[in-house]
């Protein structure tokens, strides 16, 4: 979906609905992590930012080598939250219809009349997994494009409305890169967060060699529907934002572009193309939902910091000189962080 910048209507902490759908929505997120490390070991920054996702309303991309449990985190996710769950794997010969669906031939078995239906595809569903999004071809990947942004989808001429909430968590393996298709950029900039999966640390991982490898058969409860959902995003939006946040948010973006005014000088040597209004649109909103999964009705600039590796890692495009010299854009990010001031006020 499309996000503006114009004022939001801010959270009055007179309103008892507001307060207490804010109180629901902590309360709702410590029942989550608590459900999801019944099965789920460690990994506490990356649910974090999985959560933030979901309050939000938007879409992940998840980065990491086989076995770090990418798909299992989705997965339980949507167990822990009751909605429903369709998995792609994403292979060479998938067809955008296989993620859509098609009109089929169905004849009548009384009248043997034969009339063209729709089939929906694994794409009608609340939490989608497209498992290996850069095995498939651009042609198909884009098939999803509308999906994440407007919640529908169009097949031969008819539009599809998809049941709310929807989220597309995508994931990619970072070695094995032949016979993969780069997500072209317009795709790449839909995703909220790029977030990275690194292996655990070592009694982290001890434990989940001893969980993995007895009998497990975790019942979850379920601390927040479908429905609370859609409340909290809304919620969320309703969160105030000082100018100076806003502007700061928006100075680290701007400043992230080699062809902007006053663009530093490891930017124009390493940055091809920089960030986009939607990082800034990002950095804010998943600030709100930080602040209120942690108990605050504002956001400050430690939010947007926090949050600045997973928005802006997968909007900034290296050039051939930072490749050559074995930069990555986590670096970039973390010099921009130490480039751009932090205004005084600490609101």
């Amino acid at each position: 979906m499309d996000f503006d910048l114009k004022p939001d209507e801010p959270l009055d902490l007179e309103a008892p609905d507001d307060i207490a759908l804010a109180d629901k929505l902590k309360a709702g997120r410590e029942g989550i992590l608590a459900e999801l490390h019944k099965l789920i070991i460690g990994q506490q920054e990356v649910i974090e930012q999985t959560l933030l996702t979901l309050f939000v309303g938007g879409n992940s991309l998840i980065v990491g080598v086989p076995g770090l449990a990418k798909t299992l985190l989705v997965q339980t996710m949507a167990k822990v939250l009751d909605l429903k769950f369709s998995r792609i794997q994403f292979t060479p010969d998938l067809m955008p219809s296989d993620i859509t669906g098609t009109d089929i031939i169905q004849e009548d078995s009384e009248t043997g009349n034969r009339k063209m239906i729709f089939a929906p595809g694994p794409v009608f569903t609340n939490i989608l997994l497209a498992d290996e999004i850069n095995r498939t071809p651009p042609k198909t990947q884009s098939a999803l494009l509308e999906a994440m942004q407007e919640h529908r989808v169009t097949v031969q001429g008819r539009t599809y409305d998809l049941s709310e909430p929807f989220f597309v968590f995508a994931t990619q393996n970072p070695i094995e890169l032949e016979g993969t298709y780069p997500l072209p950029e317009a795709q790449l900039d839909r995703f909220m967060f790029h977030i990275v999966i690194e292996h655990p640390p070592e009694d982290e991982e001890l434990e989940v060699v001893r969980s993995t490898t007895v009998v497990q058969k975790p019942e979850f409860q379920h601390a927040v529907t479908g429905a609370d959902l859609v409340a909290f995003q809304e919620l969320v939006r309703k969160v105030p934002v000082s100018e100076s946040v806003l502007r700061y948010a928006l100075s680290l973006v701007r400043t992230s572009r080699s062809k902007g005014q006053g663009a530093p000088d490891f930017v124009k040597k390493w940055v091809a193309y920089g960030a986009s209004v939607r990082a800034a649109q990002y950095l804010i909103l998943g600030s709100k939902a930080r602040a209120v999964t942690q108990g605050r009705y504002h956001i400050n600039f430690d939010d947007i910091r926090a949050l600045a590796n997973p928005v802006l890692r997968h909007r900034i495009l290296l050039n051939f000189h930072a490749e050559s010299e074995g930069i990555t854009t986590d670096q970039v990010v973390e010099q921009l962080l130490d480039a751009v001031p932090v205004p005084a006020s600490k609101m």
